[in-house]
């Protein structure tokens, strides 16, 4: 056990409460969402700027959206289990009259007319949007310089960087600023600043969440996801989340919507398989992440799930099409303004959207082939087993700073293959590097079942050491 893990006194403190747990105390009366709001404004005031995780905050709309949950509770109104809850949103996620900065230079200007409709959503379950969260510019870059806006720290440690490109998400959660926070995911960009921020983030199903009112990066790959504290928040923004939309052509046409009807189920009977191979022969992972995978099996076996390895294509074939699909599809986003426009972009965000430039129609259909070729073969490795175990991030976060470190180090993953797939993918803490770092798994569904993925998540939650740690205070290198 860590000397960071949440205990019964840190219950009390607002900033580390779930959103779950907020809901409860709103019913019992213990707190309301104007108290939770100006805790956290406070908060965000005096350490965000150690942090970056925001690039605004409306204090003025986030104060009268909580004065109105407030009355709506007083009276008896309950909108939702969201009602009341802070929320963060990516910024390249509409919000009506506020700038979609994508972190660049190009943008900032930019003010949407409405809201994305996963914004209207939450508007809906009456959830209180505080403001507009750092990424790595147009989700693509890294933690820059040269950007928009400063890149966002890791709350661990500030010298650090977060994981991307959901950085300020990730780095917001983790601080106690939101409880809740909305990312985008088209390589791992939910997942990786999950793992090194220490929360917990899902990739659901490919198009269980809408896109519409998103900036676009990738239509292929391209899903919004949930990060939060545990779980079971996750579940509870899924259930407001999920839905088809028209506007979204990838809309599934009837996504799961009960994303907590099997979170209190358990471990036992479900089967796991561990997918070994990415992460000790296709790409050596570090020892501390393998030694922590193999923990976290050991784990899920004593709590009485089925453990097993199983195998899946090579980590190089997935990642070789992702990449193609990816650069190929966000290269025709971007062609115009690389074209008239290139300094306004950040070094890395540019030098990484010019490969598509270097793709042809040819490189594109073929990957297109191997896409159905390796949806196929995940498919057929879920029929054996109800989850996958897969590393995230083969190594802790990288130093800030340090542009060869980031660069070799933050290809060294395993989260692409179901952004490729559309698989619904979790990502978890499982422990702490040497130097103080969260490490982080992933467990992966089949399509559609992202309820059982969750139940999975949560049973392993409740069995493990990391369930809801937070980085210790004052923020290292923060004082």
């Amino acid at each position: 056990m860590n000397d960071t893990h949440v205990n019964d006194t840190h219950m009390n403190d607002i900033h580390w409460m779930s959103a779950a747990d907020l809901g409860r105390a709103y019913r019992a009366g213990t707190l309301t969402p104007e108290v939770v709001v100006d805790r956290l404004l406070e908060r965000i005031a005096r350490f965000d700027g150690a942090i970056n995780a925001f690039v605004s905050v409306d204090a003025e709309q986030a104060r009268a959206q909580a004065r109105a949950a407030t009355r709506d509770m007083a009276m008896g109104i309950w909108r939702s289990p969201l009602h009341g809850v802070p929320v963060g949103i990516k910024d390249l996620i509409d919000i009506a009259g506020q700038v979609t900065s994508c972190h660049s230079r190009l943008m900032l200007d930019r003010v949407a007319t409405r809201d994305a409709t996963v914004v209207t959503r939450l508007r809906d379950a009456g959830a209180i949007l505080l403001g507009k969260l750092a990424l790595h510019e147009f989700a693509i870059g890294g933690p820059s310089d040269d950007a928009a806006y400063p890149p966002a720290r890791n709350p661990w440690d500030t010298r650090h960087q977060t994981g991307g490109s959901s950085s300020g998400s990730g780095a917001a959660v983790a601080a106690g600023f939101v409880p809740l926070a909305l990312g985008t995911d088209t390589g791992g960009s939910i997942r990786n600043p999950a793992g090194h921020c220490g929360v917990a983030g899902l990739k659901p199903t490919y198009g269980a969440v809408s896109r519409h009112g998103v900036f676009p990066l990738c239509f292929t790959l391209d899903h919004v996801g949930p990060m939060a504290r545990c779980v079971e928040d996750l579940a509870l923004a899924m259930n407001v989340l999920a839905a088809h939309d028209p506007a979204d052509p990838g809309s599934a046409p009837d996504p799961a919507r009960d994303h907590l009807s099997e979170m209190d189920a358990g471990l036992a009977g479900l089967r796991f398989g561990i997918v070994r191979h990415f992460h000790e022969h296709d790409a050596r992972a570090s020892d501390e992440v393998i030694n922590a995978i193999d923990r976290c099996g050991e784990t899920l076996a004593r709590a009485g799930a089925r453990v097993t390895d199983v195998r899946l294509p090579p980590l190089g074939h997935f990642t070789m099409a992702q990449r193609v699909i990816f650069h190929s599809e966000s290269w025709a986003v971007h062609a115009q303004w690389l074209r008239t426009r290139p300094a306004d972009y950040s070094y890395i965000a540019r030098r990484k959207l010019m490969v598509g430039a270097f793709l042809g129609a040819g490189d594109y259909v073929q990957a297109e082939r191997w896409r159905k070729q390796l949806i196929e073969a995940t498919d057929q490795a879920l029929q054996d087993v109800d989850v996958l175990v897969v590393a995230n991030s083969f190594e802790s976060a990288s130093a800030l700073g340090n542009e060869a470190e980031f660069t070799r180090t933050y290809s060294r993953h395993a989260r692409s293959p179901f952004n490729l797939t559309g698989h619904p993918a979790l990502a978890l803490m499982c422990g702490l590097s040497a130097n103080g770092l969260p490490l982080s798994v992933q467990f992966v569904g089949r399509s559609g079942a992202d309820p059982v993925l969750l139940r999975a998540g949560a049973g392993f939650e409740r069995h493990s050491d990391w369930s809801r740690s937070h980085p210790p205070m004052p923020f290292p290198q923060a004082a």
